[in-house]
C-alpha cells in the first residue's frame, strides 16, 4: 500500500543542503536538456545537492551528468507501467530527498510529483519549457495541481499560457527565464578548418537551424525558405544541426527540392559556439516555442536571427532590431530575412551586436539558476513554519537528514 510518508522539517539555517531531484523521461540533446545540465552543475553545493531521474533511460545528455551527480535511470519500462510510481517513491525515500523538480509534461509531471507526495518530500515543482504538443498539461497533471508548490514558466507569454489555456493556479505559476552562458556563446572568428570540415567555401553565405528534429521544430518550413533563398543567392549553404525521429523524412524532402548540395546535416554537435561562428543568419521555424535556448545561444554569439512568431519568441527576437520575424508559416517571408541579412552584412552585424546586447540585458546564466535557488528556499522554508510542533529528531537522523553519499549512476531496480 502506498502512504505518505511524514517527515520533521528543519529549518535551513540549521540543517545541511537541501537534496534535490529532477525528474525528465531521457536526457536527448536539446534545449531544455541542456539547460538542465547547466542549472544542475550550477547549483550552489553548499546549499543545494542535485540529483537526476531519467525514467526512460539516460540518453546523450543525461550519460553527460551521470559522470557529475548521483543518477537513477530504467524506472520506467513502457508506456503503461504503472508500477513506476511505486520504484520513483522507494528511490525518493531512499536518497531522503527534499525537492522533486519535474522537468517537462508528460509522464515525468505526473509520477513525479505523485511519488513526491507519497514520499513525504517536502516541495514538488513543475519546470515546463514549452507550449502545446508535445508538452500540453493533460487533465491527469491539471488533477495534481493541489500537490504542486510552483509551476515554473519560462517567459511571461508561457506563464499566461498556462493559467489561460493549461489550468495550472494563476498564484502557483512563477516566472523563471531561461539564461544563457554568454562567458561560453560569444562573438568569434570562424575556424577555417571548421569551414574545409563542413565543406563551406570562400564566400558561401551560411544560413543554420540548431533544433531537435521533431516535428514541433519545423524543419519543413526552413528547407522552404532554403529553397526561395537560393533562387536570390545560388551560393548559400545551410546548415541544419541536431537529430531526431524526423531526420529521414527531412533528407527525403532536401533531394525533392533539389537542395541535397547545400543543406547538410551535421546530426548531434558538441562544439555548438563554434558551429554558430560559421553562420551568418540563425534561422528558427517552429510551429510553437516558450524560449527557445537556440535563439538565445545564437544571438549572445551576435547572430542575427531569423525567426516564426509564435510563443513568447517576440519577446527575444525584436522584429527589425534584433533580427526578423516571420508568421509560423510564411517560407516566403522567412526567405526575405534571410536574403536581406546575407546581402547586407553591415545591417547583420548591427542587428547581432543588438542581439547580444538584449541576451545580457534580460538576464545571464546564472541569474536563472539563484531565481531557482531562491524558489526553492522559500517554499521548503515557508514548510518549516506550517508544520506542527513535534519533538525534536535525534542527532542521528539530523545527521542522516543533513549527510549525502555521491554515488554512481545506476539503473534502478
Amino acid at each position: 500500500m502506498l502512504l505518505r510518508r511524514r517527515r520533521t522539517l528543519t529549518p535551513l539555517d540549521d540543517r545541511g543542503p537541501l537534496r534535490v531531484m529532477f525528474v525528465i523521461t531521457s536526457m536527448p540533446v536539446g534545449g531544455m536538456e541542456s539547460l538542465l545540465v547547466e542549472l544542475v552543475r550550477r547549483l550552489d553545493r553548499d546549499r543545494f545537492l542535485p540529483e537526476i531521474c531519467c525514467l526512460k533511460h539516460f540518453d546523450a545528455l543525461g550519460e553527460v551528468l551521470a559522470r557529475e551527480v548521483p543518477a537513477f535511470t530504467g524506472l520506467l519500462k513502457n508506456k503503461y507501467d504503472l508500477r513506476v510510481l511505486g520504484r520513483l517513491k522507494k528511490l525518493l525515500h531512499q536518497r531522503r530527498m527534499d525537492v522533486v523538480v519535474t522537468v517537462g509534461a508528460g509522464d515525468k509531471m505526473f509520477w513525479g510529483r505523485l511519488a513526491g507526495k507519497l514520499a513525504g518530500v517536502p516541495v514538488i515543482c513543475s519546470a515546463l519549457h514549452s507550449t502545446g504538443e508535445p508538452d500540453r498539461v493533460t487533465f491527469l497533471n491539471r488533477r495534481l495541481a493541489p500537490l504542486t508548490d510552483a509551476f515554473i514558466a519560462v517567459a511571461g507569454p508561457q506563464g499566461r499560457h498556462l493559467v489561460e489555456q493549461e489550468g495550472c493556479p494563476a498564484e502557483k505559476v512563477v516566472v523563471i527565464p531561461n539564461g544563457v552562458d554568454a562567458e561560453r556563446f560569444h562573438p568569434r572568428w570562424p575556424s577555417a578548418a571548421l569551414r574545409n570540415e563542413l565543406g563551406l567555401a570562400e564566400g558561401d553565405g551560411v544560413v543554420g537551424i540548431v533544433a531537435a528534429l521533431r516535428p514541433e521544430k519545423n524543419h519543413e518550413l526552413f528547407l522552404r525558405a532554403a529553397a526561395a533563398v537560393r533562387q536570390s543567392l545560388p551560393a548559400t549553404k545551410f546548415l541544419i544541426v541536431g537529430d531526431g525521429p524526423r531526420r529521414k523524412t527531412l533528407e527525403t524532402m532536401t533531394q525533392t527540392l533539389g537542395l541535397t548540395e547545400v543543406v547538410h546535416f551535421l546530426g548531434t554537435r558538441e562544439d555548438i559556439a563554434e558551429v554558430l561562428s560559421v553562420m551568418d543568419v540563425v534561422a528558427l521555424t517552429s510551429h510553437q516555442e516558450a524560449s527557445p535556448i537556440s535563439l538565445l545561444e545564437a544571438m549572445a554569439c551576435e547572430k542575427p536571427v531569423v525567426a516564426t512568431r509564435v510563443g513568447s519568441v517576440a519577446e527575444t527576437v525584436l522584429d527589425g532590431r534584433t533580427g526578423y520575424l516571420a508568421a509560423a508559416d510564411d517560407a516566403e517571408a522567412l526567405a526575405r530575412g534571410m536574403v536581406d541579412l546575407l546581402g547586407n552584412p553591415e545591417r547583420a552585424a548591427a542587428l547581432g551586436r543588438a542581439g547580444r546586447e538584449q541576451v545580457l540585458l534580460r538576464g545571464s546564466l546564472m541569474q536563472m539558476v539563484r531565481r531557482y535557488e531562491e524558489l526553492i528556499a522559500e517554499i521548503y522554508q515557508a514548510k518549516v513554519r506550517r508544520q506542527p510542533w513535534r519533538a525534536p529528531c535525534s542527532a542521528s537522523e539530523q545527521r542522516r537528514d543533513a549527510g549525502t553519499s555521491i554515488m554512481p549512476k545506476e539503473t534502478y531496480k
